[in-house]
Parts: structure tokens; C-alpha cells; sequence
């Protein structure tokens, strides 16, 4: 049987965080359901503290995905960003690396910068190379 794969990131503001590698991946924010979070507030099971609107929406306050396709249920990767206690303080230990698919990598990398990534260093391996970055948390990644 295969297994489907979440990623589980900490961070200051995971809907912001969120909606950034949204984008920079092209993947989807996963949907909040507006309803059910009103109807765990009403009765009891959960606070209004524990929720907040983000971009006009109603949403869990301490965590947000995003996935590749549309459902997550169907085996698609899905990264979780869930707001944690302690900041960043060293390299992580755990990083995924963006494949391009062809496109430029040095306008990747300034299209990233623009938006708040930082550059952090070049590397290569025989014929393959790629740059290390850090996402506006700090969070390190590859692009190649």
C-alpha cells in the first residue's frame, strides 16, 4: 500500500506563511469549511480565540495547508504550517527542494527575493546545481 506524505512546517504566522508557498509553488490553499468551525465554536469544542479571519475568510487560527491538487484525500502531497513557540535558530535539519521544470533559475531566484525569500548560497554537484534559499521565515529550500 502506498502512504501519502504531509510535511508539518512550524512558523510565526502560518497563513502567511501559507499563502507564500502557495504561490511560489503553485499549489492550492486547502479550503477552510466556515461552517464546521462556527458549529465547534457554538457548541463549546472550541473558542473564537482559536480562530481568526485571514483574508476574509474563517480559519483555524494555528495552522493552514496547502496541497498540489485538490484533494488532499487522494494522495496528494499536502504541507502543513502550524504556528509555533520558538523561533528559528539554526540550519534546518529537514528541507525540500523546488524542481523548476525547466525554468530559469536565476529568475526564480530574483522573482523569490522580490517577494521575500532570501538567497543564501550556490552549490553543484557534477553537472546538477542549484541555490540554497530561505523562505520569509527563514526556513531553507533549494530551487533547481
Amino acid at each position: 500500500m502506498a502512504y501519502s506524505l504531509q510535511i508539518v512546517l512550524d512558523c510565526r504566522d502560518p497563513h502567511v506563511l501559507a499563502d507564500w508557498w502557495a504561490e511560489t509553488m503553485g499549489w492550492q490553499l486547502e479550503p477552510s469549511d466556515e461552517p464546521l468551525i462556527r458549529s465547534m465554536v457554538a457548541q463549546g469544542f472550541a473558542t473564537e480565540e482559536q480562530t481568526l479571519i485571514h483574508n476574509g475568510v474563517l480559519v483555524w487560527k494555528d495552522g493552514q495547508a496547502i496541497t498540489a491538487g485538490p484533494d488532499a484525500t487522494q494522495g496528494q502531497p499536502r504541507i502543513l504550517f502550524q504556528r509555533g513557540t520558538q523561533e528559528k535558530v539554526g540550519k534546518n535539519r529537514v528541507h525540500w527542494d523546488v524542481r523548476l521544470g525547466g525554468d530559469d533559475k536565476d529568475a526564480v531566484r530574483e522573482k523569490l527575493e522580490a517577494r521575500g525569500a532570501t538567497f543564501l548560497w550556490e552549490a553543484s554537484q557534477g553537472p546538477h546545481a542549484w541555490f540554497t534559499m530561505a523562505d520569509p521565515e527563514g526556513n531553507e529550500f533549494c530551487i533547481s
